[in-house]
């Protein structure tokens, strides 16, 4: 029996079984596979839809074209053709078998004409369920949907081969283990660790990508613990290791790798926040010390940031996010510094010294609260919550995304008579300085403050 969820996916996308009657009524085998029927049994939303069949890729971009659909070819070196049809990917990959290079993840790609070898050559059997939208069955060879209910992972030929050919799929069974809650068997698990230094053929950028749905997931911190225990993160981000430092009784501390899992899981799923939080505490084996009995982890936060700089600049992610990750880092514990009084000015350099990841600050520093302290943690809430009311009454006075001194450069040139150079740069550094300690000041103030600074020069 086909599942009343995977037949509504079908219905919510009638475009899926015309492109299907098209192959069908021109004598072609045509089935959807990997994730969307996996998700569409589960009842999970999805706008990627994958087929199989046995036409080659020219016999599919003739029929399509044919039929009015644009095509891209990008693919079709592998077999596979695109469409992009209301705002959601359909490939179309004709039946194939790879065949892999020991130093290569990239597989040799040759066709083939039966549907049960394309479906063993896939990474899991919860992926490799075919369903034949013209009449309404389903494909499983390899046992995917009773995997799907018994929420495990395994793979349809043997694992260490697969986890060999594929290295990448190791880090992607991380992935499921976040995303869908599934756990791998016992013999999938320990040839996933037989094979975990594989994963140095794997190009930076897949790791980053696979890694990046892992912790936008559901359940994080279950996946990066098969990514740890594994040994996976030994060879891609070895950072994490450390976390797990052995806590001694005598100078006791809270365990940084347990309180690290919990605080990525009470972050927003958002990729900087989840980030932010793996990495907050990141410093802290290079940085602990014992002084009076006690143990400290002092500037942590500065050297966690740089720390984070480097793991995502050799992970291959985008600057933006290098940034505002390494951001988070450096920033989580000046918040816990408002139980000492902070003036508009300090609410004032918060807000533009956090620029665009205020919000995911703020949430980073309420889920870094792990204590068991009840009374603690309500002390620590009770600031936070004062904190953030302060900020939101700034925000209301003052429009801080356009603060800005109410002289510019250019005025400054014209006043002084003078070229662009470092000179301008000090002088209005200092009106900077002045409109974020002052609040809103007149213009005739800013150059009475940049008449003295220019004096000092």
């Amino acid at each position: 029996m086909v599942p009343r969820t995977l037949l509504e996916l079908i219905n919510n996308n009638q475009y899926l079984k015309t492109i299907s009657d098209i192959y069908s009524s021109n004598d072609f085998e045509f089935y959807l596979v990997g994730g969307a029927v996996r998700d569409g049994i589960l009842g999970i939303p999805t706008s990627d839809f994958d087929f199989t069949t046995n036409a080659s890729p020219d016999e599919s971009i003739k029929l399509l074209n044919s039929s009015g659909y644009k095509t891209t070819e990008v693919g079709k070196a592998f077999g596979t053709i695109e469409l992009q049809i209301e705002n959601n990917s359909v490939h179309i990959t004709t039946y194939r078998e790879d065949t892999y290079e020991k130093a290569s993840r990239n597989p040799s790609v040759e066709s083939v004409s039966d549907l049960a070898l394309d479906l063993s050559r896939r990474d899991f059997t919860i992926n490799a369920i075919a369903f034949s939208l013209t009449d309404n069955t389903i494909v499983d060879p390899h046992g995917g949907i009773k995997d799907l209910s018994n929420g495990t992972i395994t793979t349809p030929d043997n694992p260490v081969i697969s986890f060999s050919d594929d290295p990448l799929r190791m880090l992607r069974l991380c992935r499921f283990v976040s995303s869908h809650g599934f756990a791998p068997d016992d013999e999938t698990y320990n040839a996933m660790r037989e094979n975990v230094e594989r994963i140095k053929i794997v190009s930076k950028e897949r790791i980053r990508d696979e890694f990046s749905k892992l912790l936008t997931g559901k359940n994080p911190s279950n996946g990066i613990r098969v990514f740890v225990e594994s040994g996976l993160s030994t060879f891609t981000i070895p950072e994490i290791n450390e976390l797990k430092m052995e806590i001694d009784p005598k100078h006791h501390h809270k365990d940084v790798y347990e309180h690290t899992l919990t605080v990525v899981d009470g972050v927003s799923p958002n990729l900087v926040s989840r980030l932010g939080a793996l990495f907050h505490d990141i410093a802290k084996p290079k940085t602990r010390g014992i002084e009076n009995g006690k143990v400290h982890f002092r500037h942590h936060e500065v050297v966690g940031a740089k720390m984070t700089k480097r793991i995502l600049k050799d992970l291959k992610y985008d600057k933006k996010t290098i940034k505002d990750v390494a951001l988070l880092v450096e920033l989580h514990l000046r918040p816990h510094t408002f139980k000492m009084g902070w003036t508009d000015s300090a609410v004032r350099r918060y807000i533009v010294d956090s620029g665009n990841v205020l919000k995911e600050l703020n949430n980073l520093v309420r889920a870094d609260v792990t204590t068991k302290n009840k009374n603690k943690a309500k002390e620590i809430y009770d600031n936070l919550d004062e904190m953030e009311r302060r900020i939101n009454e700034v925000l209301e006075k003052e429009e801080m995304s356009k603060m800005r001194p109410p002289i510019t450069g250019n005025e400054i040139m014209e006043i002084f008579n003078i070229e662009p150079g470092p000179k301008v740069g000090t002088i209005m550094k200092a009106l900077y300085e002045q409109r974020i300690n002052d609040g809103e000041v007149s213009k005739e103030e800013a150059v009475n403050l940049a008449k003295e600074i220019y004096k000092n020069l």
